[in-house]
């Protein structure tokens, strides 16, 4: 908690320079609530503290607030501006507009500097010497072209090392199936494979003409020569081919690269909807959320999206296209000239086709902002409104945090419990928990759940006890937030066994059981020694039914993580300095433990990785006789 009375307001705006600089506003937590910019601190802060003077409720709110500021000075207006925007993306204050998605788009890399290259799929752009094409705002069409790609000309897909490993290792899979045209076993020479990776550049730089031509002759040789199988490969090679092509048809004369941004916003929501053009080529579209917009202009919703947006994507165009002009257009220009390293242009465009684009992306920004309400209309009805018809079922109130427990074993081994937790009637996965049965051995689901009720509510105390010490909001704590209602994964046995423990620990909390048929599905909940029916049709149902199957998979699937654990076990790991890496090499040379067993000292020594002192102990553990 800070203490406001350690600063005095009025006398710290008066020390404010006449200089640009970013200023910060924090609540009396010493919580960051503001970050801006000003190209004169002096004016701008001590503007928020005179009467007010139609600055909207939201700002007068956070004014209200304000416990102390603080402020960065800098040389100009453009350093305010890029340390403003990294500021907010750090602390994500509460008033300032934020942009909601934290996306990253997809590239194509085609790994040039190596010998044999190959073309990836990457969410990022570095500088690694790789040619990239992008961003493309749709994975899965990224991932369409690159297998078109690979299997029209034969590309590689391993991770081998080459020329390194040539000879190393079986061909792969696709070598067989003729997808792939093998490197990896010397029969082609980097020459000729450069040559296929020229072809695949051609295609990416949108030259589909040569290879359609290509495939179509192809087609007709292989049919004139009754090859019908090749006929109908390179019949289908034509239809994808034409399909990528397909989707770069609406070009621009001007062949350059640019953004074209739209907004749909009302009084809870902002909708940025953004046309990627690239090369002339619209490549695809995508859509954005912006929070905290309450009572904001959209034009300065705009601003914030362009600031937040691109001082995080790879790519900066060469122009964006705005719907209006927003406060900053000339600064936050030269701000992206400095970051793209070429001129970038900020425009409104009034008419022609880069018009019509944009009100193209206007009716789809809309469209997803009308959209988007229904379907969070349709979601509170299967999240909350689903809470709230538990709540009545039970006559409880002010459910919001629901804990359901589950046990799993098989015949006692590695018995272990599951905590998976729901809030607003949607899975909190960060509160997940597993628990390793440590006290009980055997098939015993009763003493398993005592275990992991009693672990976990014990550890929540504890938790509450040091963070009251150390004089920190509870909330901050992992296991601190007891649940408004526990589930447990059965009935009366399950439900008595979760209030003993709450009995023995002194807690008050409700508790519920999911009561099953015969054929394992729900039929009703166990609540203050009464089954109450519950209408299978309701979304109260369906919730219980969710957290249920949740608590259940959960379980499951860390008992099956320890189960693989326990079997995986190589006679390698037993060797001392063997670890995964020397353990990998080994297989790789020698393909089999009695091939390893069969190794000289000298041979041993030639793997990669393996000193002569550790070929000698490998040697040693399957030579007993000779030690």
């Amino acid at each position: 908690m800070y203490n406001k009375s350690m600063f005095d307001i009025k006398e710290e705006l008066k020390k404010l320079p006449n200089k640009p600089g970013v200023y910060i506003m924090h609540d009396e937590n010493d919580t960051i609530m503001y970050v801006g910019k000003a190209i004169n601190l002096h004016s701008r802060v001590r503007s928020y503290f005179r009467a007010n003077i139609g600055r909207g409720p939201q700002i007068d709110q956070m004014v209200r607030q304000i416990a102390r500021f603080e402020y960065i000075v800098t040389d100009s207006e453009l350093e305010a501006l890029v340390l403003e925007n990294n500021l907010i993306k750090e602390h994500c204050p509460r008033y300032n507009t934020l942009l909601k998605d934290d996306k990253t788009y997809p590239y194509i890399k085609v790994t040039v500097s190596e010998d044999y290259p190959r073309i990836l799929f990457s969410r990022l752009m570095k500088k690694d010497k790789s040619r990239y094409f992008g961003p493309f705002t749709s994975a899965a069409a990224v991932k369409d072209t690159i297998e078109l790609i690979n299997k029209l000309y034969g590309l590689r897909t391993c991770n081998r090392v080459l020329p390194r490993d040539i000879g190393l290792e079986r061909p792969c899979l696709n070598y067989h199936m003729k997808q792939c045209c093998g490197p990896c076993t010397g029969e082609i020479s980097k020459e000729e494979y450069r040559e296929r990776i020229d072809k695949a550049l051609e295609f990416l730089n949108g030259n589909y003409a040569l290879i359609l031509n290509d495939l179509q002759q192809k087609m007709e040789k292989a049919s004139e020569e009754l090859d019908f199988e090749n006929a109908a490969k390179y019949r289908d090679l034509i239809a994808s081919v034409k399909v990528v092509a397909q989707k770069q048809k609406m070009t621009d004369s001007s062949m350059e690269d640019k953004d074209i941004l739209a907004i749909a916003s009302d009084d809870k929501d902002a909708v940025i909807q953004v046309f990627f053009v690239r090369d002339g080529r619209l490549i695809g579209r995508e859509h954005f959320y912006m929070t905290h917009v309450s009572e904001n202009p959209q034009s300065e919703i705009l601003m914030n999206f362009v600031k937040q947006f691109y001082a995080g994507t790879p790519f900066i165009p060469r122009e964006l296209l705005l719907p209006e002009p927003i406060e900053d257009m000339d600064i936050i220009e030269k701000w992206l000239t400095q970051r793209k390293g070429s001129r970038v242009y900020i425009s409104v465009p009034e008419r022609g086709q880069k018009e019509k684009l944009m009100e193209l992306a206007a009716q789809n920004a809309q469209l997803v902002l009308s959209k988007d309400k229904e379907r969070i209309k349709r979601e509170e009805g299967r999240t909350i409104g689903a809470v709230k018809e538990i709540e009545k079922l039970l006559g409880i109130k002010g459910l919001n945090r629901m804990e359901a427990y589950d046990i799993s074993n098989i015949s006692g081994f590695a018995n272990v419990g599951s905590m998976v937790v729901y809030e607003k009637g949607k899975p909190k996965r960060s509160d997940y928990r597993k628990f390793r049965i440590k006290t009980v051995s055997g098939p015993d689901d009763y003493a398993c759940m005592h275990e992991v009720l009693t672990r976990r509510l014990l550890h929540g105390i504890e938790e509450r006890q040091e963070l009251e010490v150390r004089d920190i909001d509870a909330r901050y704590g992992s296991f601190t937030k007891f649940p408004d209602l526990i589930l447990m994964d059965g009935g009366r046995g399950q439900v008595n066994i979760c209030l003993q423990v709450l009995d023995e620990l002194g807690i008050k909390i409700p508790v519920c059981g999911m009561v099953k048929d015969d054929n394992h599905r729900t039929r009703g909940l166990y609540f203050n020694n009464v089954e109450l029916p519950i209408d299978t049709r309701s979304e109260g149902f369906k919730l219980i039914t969710r957290i249920q199957d949740e608590a259940h998979r959960f379980a499951i699937e860390y008992h099956r993580s320890l189960r693989s654990k326990s079997q995986v076990k190589s006679s390698l790991d037993d060797i001392p300095g063997i670890g995964p890496a020397r353990r990998k090499a080994l297989m790789r040379s020698f393909k089999s433990i009695e091939d390893i067993k069969n190794a000289s000292v000298e041979d041993l020594a030639k793997v990669p990785d393996i000193p002569e002192r550790t070929a000698r102990e490998i040697y040693d553990f399957f030579h007993p006789e000779n030690v």
